[in-house]
């Protein structure tokens, strides 16, 4: 098969072009713009082609439009070697779970069957194998120095996929009273010996805008490269992390196809998303431009409500009172990943982009106008969920449908309520991602549904087992056992210092 050969350019810089080996590489442009690819490849007419594919077919049909400096061999040895049935409970790592009693037809797309029991392993057990061999066609073969902000599920993920992978060093940092306790002990006692990690005194964004400054640090770039190293990213601001995401929104379109849910190639849906760094439902979005059919994405928000607040005014304001809530994966109130849905709602206007992200660094807000606006609105609805309601959806989908969510999960099926009971929409079938195993945060789960929660999380495991008759993934009762290896703490000031002492550069 023939395919045009893709190029990438910055959203900061236009005259940049560059192969998807370098971009994955590299992870961020040295301008601080996130790279994006030229033209999208348009998918429409392959759908009923693709109908009867599986899971690990589809990702590389779609792998290969975009990976053009990739061969057909190397992508399928990613692919294979990345989903592996045994890590993901099944011959297809994601699991498409209706909501019987729901008024609309609903399905919970689970994303969270992978060795980390969170999302992030659909796209973080094959970032590690597209990064190794895009530093062998673009760098010379050097070795990569993966920096992580995470608000929790990220770091762990990135952990378990790169760990004691060749030519790879890893650092992560967490806020420190920003994660769940499981998600805090999973990364604590992460094996390999490429790996560290670091908590931060401050919440994600502190830790996401501490590992930027260093991406964009000119001279810890130059004293890298003299030892053979170079940066690169493991966060969704790498294209290698966002591309496996659009996979399974296609893979569960064609799920409801085969299921004899949809009964055209045109028949829409809709696809909600509980999001903090807005890379999950981007990545929805990329694959509707491709030719997905989607009426509307519904952006999931908690208390830290940035992005519903922006799809609603047309106003990015950071300037609020930052909240740690039971879904810590959301509470983020820098989204990154919105750079790249300006970038393309613009028309590639990486002028007003550039003006945009400097008006959030210096003053703390932006204003991207009444056209703007609408061309977001026509497209995405916005809403949150605080913390009574995520309480009151996990309690109400496991009275009503039996179904055990976790609290992010649970922010998505409230907000898409709301959006149902504004729009009126309740015939358009609707994909919901659930991001996380209810395990992950069993304190939380455990309390919405009545019992008080302890202070031991795996003793609120085994409550929460014995409540719902179901079982905790032995990945997170194992944790019990495991030796804590990682307890350094250190200011938000401080990031840039342990990472040069972590690398060894004095």
């Amino acid at each position: 098969m023939w395919v045009m050969r893709m190029q990438y350019i910055s959203t900061r810089n236009p005259d940049l072009r560059l192969q998807a080996s370098q971009v994955i590489a590299q992870g961020i442009s040295q301008e601080g713009g996130l790279f994006v690819p030229e033209k999208l490849p348009l998918v429409g007419e392959k759908l009923p082609l693709w109908l009867h594919m599986d899971y690990r077919g589809l990702a590389k049909e779609i792998f290969q439009l975009f990976l053009t400096d990739f061969s057909p061999e190397e992508i399928g040895h990613c692919v294979e070697a990345a989903y592996v049935p045994a890590k993901f409970e099944g011959e297809a790592p994601v699991k498409l779970v209706p909501l019987t009693n729901s008024g609309a037809a609903c399905y919970l797309l689970e994303l969270w069957h992978g060795p980390t029991c969170a999302f992030k392993d659909m796209a973080l057990q094959i970032l590690p194998h597209f990064l190794t061999k895009a530093l062998q066609k673009s760098a010379q073969g050097q070795e990569a120095v993966i920096l992580v902000a995470t608000s929790g599920d990220t770091g762990k993920a990135a952990l378990e996929g790169f760990r004691d992978v060749p030519g790879t060093r890893l650092l992560v940092f967490y806020p420190r009273d920003g994660v769940s306790p499981l998600q805090k002990r999973q990364m604590a006692t992460q094996e390999g010996k490429n790996v560290g990690v670091c908590a931060i005194e401050g919440n994600f964004d502190d830790a996401q805008t501490s590992v930027k400054g260093i991406f964009t640090d000119c001279g810890m770039q130059q004293e890298l490269k003299k030892r053979g190293m170079q940066f690169s990213s493991a966060n969704s601001i790498n294209w290698g992390r966002l591309l496996p995401q659009i996979v399974y929104y296609i893979y569960s379109y064609l799920e409801l196809h085969r299921s004899g849910k949809l009964l055209s190639w045109e028949e829409p849906v809709n696809i909600v998303v509980p999001t903090g760094n807005f890379g999950n439902i981007l990545a929805a979005y990329y694959a509707r431009c491709m030719g997905l059919p989607v009426k509307k994405f519904i952006c999931a928000s908690n208390r830290n409500k940035v992005l519903s607040d922006f799809i609603r005014t047309g106003v990015y304001d950071r300037r609020r009172e930052f909240f740690a809530t039971s879904s810590p994966s959301m509470d983020i109130l820098i989204s990154s990943n919105l750079e790249r849905l300006l970038y393309a709602l613009s028309g590639g206007d990486s002028a007003a982009l550039a003006n945009w992200m400097g008006q959030l660094a210096k003053q703390g807000w932006y204003d991207i106008g009444p056209a703007m606006k609408g061309r977001v609105q026509s497209l995405f609805y916005g809403g949150f969920c605080g913390e009574s309601g995520t309480s009151q959806a996990i309690r109400e989908a496991w009275e009503q449908e039996g179904y055990l969510c976790d609290p992010h999960t649970a922010v998505a099926l409230d907000v898409y309520g709301q959006y149902e009971k504004d729009t009126g929409d309740n015939s358009t079938p609707a994909i919901i991602a659930s991001t996380a195993s209810p395990y992950k945060f069993a304190g939380s789960v455990l309390g919405a549904l009545g019992p008080l929660a302890t202070q031991d999380e795996f003793e609120n495991l085994h409550r929460l087992e014995e409540l719902t008759h179901t079982q905790a993934p032995r990945q997170l009762s194992a944790l019990r056992d495991k030796e804590i290896r990682f307890q350094d703490v250190v200011s938000k000031d401080a990031t840039a210092t342990y990472v040069r002492r972590a690398l060894g550069l004095g």
